[in-house]
Parts: structure tokens; sequence; C-alpha cells
């Protein structure tokens, strides 16, 4: 429990580090504009944008990633309701987030997973030249923590879990 709790302060530490700046206010204008492209849109208009253009491995990259969603989502579901980790307006007092979030518990950010889930796998199906949707998932985690409704290992637990999953659905699938 000292241990969860050590990681909660640092946590904590950090977040403030990160909203505490002087640049705030554009910051989280920037941050808003970049977490609103890690709403889910871009998770479905890119698979079938390429399906319907006709990419190489098109059909399969949109197969991955629908088989990718429908495991990510249940375990994403049971980890948040489960953990229930407090968003950091109601772990830390005085502290005020941009946004009002969706729900009520942080970990881990669904925002972030489901960039690096769409990012895993197209780096997986179309190599190095899909390369920079990891810089647009560490962005969509990095406006999560400056919008102030996740704590730092929240986006660290989202990219885990949506790398590890994209490995899974890609695996599954090449191998069926």
């Amino acid at each position: 429990m000292q241990l969860i709790e050590s990681i909660n302060q640092f946590d904590a530490r950090m977040l403030l580090a990160c909203v505490g700046t002087r640049h705030q206010q554009q910051l989280s204008r920037i941050a808003y504009s970049v977490s609103k492209t890690g709403d889910g849109y871009a998770q479905i208009a890119v698979p079938v944008s390429l399906y319907l253009l006709g990419a190489n491995y098109g059909k399969e990259f949109l197969l991955a990633t629908l088989m990718a969603f429908a495991i990510w989502l249940p375990i994403y579901w049971v980890l948040k309701n489960t953990c229930r980790r407090r968003r950091p307006p109601a772990a830390i007092p005085s502290f005020n987030a941009s946004i009002i979030a969706s729900d009520k518990f942080s970990f881990p950010s669904g925002h972030t997973a489901a960039a690096f889930l769409l990012a895993t796998l197209a780096v997986l199906f179309f190599g190095a030249v899909a390369a920079p949707l990891y810089l647009w998932a560490l962005a969509v985690g990095a406006s999560r923590v400056l919008l102030g409704v996740h704590f730092p290992t929240d986006i660290l637990a989202g990219a885990s879990l949506g790398t590890g999953i994209a490995h899974l659905a890609y695996d599954l699938l090449m191998v069926a």
C-alpha cells in the first residue's frame, strides 16, 4: 500500500508541474484540440478510409482494428471500474481541470489506449510510414494530463494497454 501511495504522490506532483506553467491557458487550448482527435473518430476513419481506398492490407488492418477494439473495450471498462482511481480534480484538493471528463475514474486513460492501439496496428501493418502516428498518440496522452483529467501513470497504463492489445489482435489475425 505504501508503494501505491508513493506513486500517487509522485503522480500528483508531476501533474501539478505539467499544469503549473505560466503558459497553461494557451497549452490548454492546444491540448483540448489534440484531445478531441483522440475521441475515437480517427480510430474509425483511418482503417475504414484505408480499406475503401484499397490500400495494401487495408482489409486486414480494418479487421484487426475491429478485433482489437472488441478486446480492448471490456478490458478497459473492467480496469476503469475495478481500480476506480479518482480523477485529479477529485483527488487533489483545490485542483480544477480545464475540462470535465465524461466519467469519474482516470485509470487507465482510454483516449491514450485507443490512440496507441491505432498507432501500433498501423505500424505493424504499414511499417515506418505509419510511425508518425506515435507522435499523435503521445500528444493525445500528454493532452489529457495538460487538461488535468489524467495523472501521468494513467497515460503510461493506457499506452501499454493499447500497444499490447494491438499486438495481440495483430498476432491473432495474422496467424489465423
